[in-house]
């Protein structure tokens, strides 16, 4: 392990011919090749009106033109190893400081972490949180190093959220000038190739039968209306905003069936080469930028290393065949590239912990525990105010 982490530490600090770490993967439906997969939906804009759609684009593979569809997109990606990296400290498997907001509503314990925020620690959620001792986050030590933290000096989010510098931070709350903006050092996408768009037929049959198809609210629930409902002196919805009524089978998008799923996957040494930490020592920035490449490779492994995946309903995939490796300078217009032996999670545990042993030598001190927040009075009426109106939602009305 020490042979692979001196290597690696070598590449995050721009000292050896190694550019990046690529993981090529494929896969293929549970279901076995040519069954379908749902891609993800996305409101495509094409003209007024158009509804969800799915992001089908052209690509240069092996010297030709292909399509493909897209599966997963970087950022869902980077949010599944996020994702995995949280259950790994909450589960006691890993130590990886990070930022926890611990919210009470309508009866229900909430946690909102940098690793699952819109927008990571510089999400408005912290921004308007507080500490056990009410004061506001900016104003805290850790919230003031990470609110006043510039490009040439990241060392206070080594310290908080070192994913962040991982999987990328834009605070763009903060006025133009003094924005901090950190692009991703990791990258992965899915992506399958020479799609058929499928279709399928969907509806509600109800059992019953249920009378009408408007419902209209009342004090203690709500009750059924004549026609449509429009005459009632109460707010008026559909019978399936409650859950009932007949809905009729309607034609709609369906999966795609493909000829192959790829996931390609890189840790790019020059954004980790591109981290400064200000005037730390050359020992403390080497063991930084190692423990962050180690953290990407962690996230990685946690993820994607198991026998399958599920990327969403419809969409189960097994893995065929993978490979990790080295990309270094190339010769003669080819990448120079040799395998790299991390085909678990169990491996790249124990390389995280030998880097973060590493780091802690070099002068890095990681809290166990997390930094603990608590939303302001407006914020916590806000989560309060969404969970009461849960349930029967503002668009189903007429």
């Amino acid at each position: 392990m020490e042979a692979l982490y001196e290597r690696l530490a070598g590449a995050a600090s721009g000292l050896s011919a190694d550019g990046a770490i690529r993981v090529v993967a494929q896969y293929e439906p549970v279901a076995g090749v040519g069954a379908p997969v749902a891609p993800p939906t996305v409101k495509v804009k094409q003209k007024e009106g158009d509804g969800p759609g799915q992001l089908f684009e052209d690509r240069w593979i092996g010297g030709k033109t292909v399509q493909v569809v897209l599966l997963d997109q970087r950022q869902s990606q980077a949010n599944r190893c996020e994702t995995a990296l949280l259950e790994a400290v909450d589960l006691g498997e890993a130590v990886l400081p990070h930022l926890a907001l611990h919210v009470t509503a309508e009866g229900r314990e909430l946690r909102m972490t940098n690793l699952d925020a819109p927008h990571r620690s510089r999400d408005a959620y912290f921004r308007d949180a507080l500490d056990e001792s009410g004061a506001k986050f900016d104003d805290t030590k850790t919230g003031r190093a990470l609110r006043d933290t510039g490009t040439g000096d990241v060392r206070a989010f080594l310290k908080s959220a070192p994913s962040d510098l991982v999987f990328g931070i834009w605070d763009s709350h903060r006025k133009r000038r003094v924005q901090l903006k950190v692009p991703r050092t990791y990258t992965s996408e899915m992506v399958g190739l020479h799609p058929l768009s499928g279709k399928r037929a969907a509806g509600r049959f109800d059992k019953w039968n249920f009378p009408g198809d408007h419902v209209e609210l009342t004090a203690d629930g709500w009750r059924p209306v004549e026609g449509t409902g429009k005459k009632g002196k109460g707010k008026t919805l559909r019978a399936s905003a409650v859950g009932h009524g007949m809905i009729p089978p309607v034609e709609g998008m369906g999966g795609v069936t493909v000829q192959a799923i790829e996931r390609n996957a890189t840790l790019a040494m020059a954004g980790l080469r591109a981290l400064r930490f200000g005037d730390a020592p050359k020992e403390y920035v080497r063991a930084g930028r190692a423990l962050l490449a180690a953290l990407a490779l962690l996230g990685d492994r946690l993820a994607f290393a198991a026998p399958a995946v599920r990327l969403r309903s419809g969409c189960d995939l097994l893995l065929v065949s993978e490979r990790i490796e080295w990309v270094g300078r190339g010769r003669e217009g080819v990448a120079v590239t040799e395998p790299l032996e991390l085909d678990t999670a169990g491996q790249a545990l124990e390389l995280f912990e030998f880097a973060r042993s590493r780091a802690e030598e070099a002068g890095l001190k990681w809290s166990k525990e997390p930094v603990r927040l608590w939303p302001n009075a407006q914020v916590q009426q806000a989560i309060e105010r969404s969970f009461r109106l849960e349930g029967i939602g503002e668009a189903e009305g007429e």
